[in-house]
C-alpha cells in the first residue's frame, strides 16, 4: 500500500544537513543539549516528547520517541498516559477557544 508517510524515512533525517550544513549542526547541537540530561531527565524528556509527537501528529518523531521511551526505561503503560496527556491539552486548547467562537457570535449578534 503506498502512503505519504515511510517509516524508512525517518532514517534519512540526518539528510535534511545537507542542504545547509552550518544550521544543521546548529540545530543538532541545540537538539542534543534540549534531550541531555538537566533538571529533567532523558526519560522524562522523551516521555514530553513523545506527549507533543501525538498532539502535533508527526509519524516520524512518534516512531523516534516511542523507542526513545522503551530505551530509556519507559513502559507502555508511561507512554500511554503520556499521549493522554497531550490528548488532554489538545482538547482543552480546542475547547477553550470555544471562548473566541462565543465572543464572536455575541458581537454579530448584536
Amino acid at each position: 500500500m503506498d502512503c505519504y508517510y515511510h517509516s524508512k524515512d525517518l532514517g534519512k533525517f540526518g539528510d535534511i544537513g545537507k542542504g545547509n550544513p552550518a544550521l544543521w549542526e546548529k540545530f543538532m547541537s541545540y537538539y542534543s543539549a534540549v534531550f541531555a540530561d538537566g533538571a529533567l531527565s532523558e526519560r522524562e524528556k522523551a516521555l514530553i516528547a513523545l506527549g507533543v509527537a501525538h498532539a502535533v501528529q508527526c509519524p516520524y518523531c512518534i516512531d523516534a520517541y516511542t523507542q526513545a521511551c522503551l530505551e530509556k526505561g519507559s513502559n507502555t503503560e508511561e507512554m500511554t498516559e503520556a499521549v493522554h496527556v497531550a490528548c488532554a491539552i489538545r482538547g482543552g486548547a480546542s475547547l477553550v477557544h470555544g471562548v473566541q467562537m462565543r465572543n464572536v457570535a455575541e458581537k454579530l449578534s448584536m
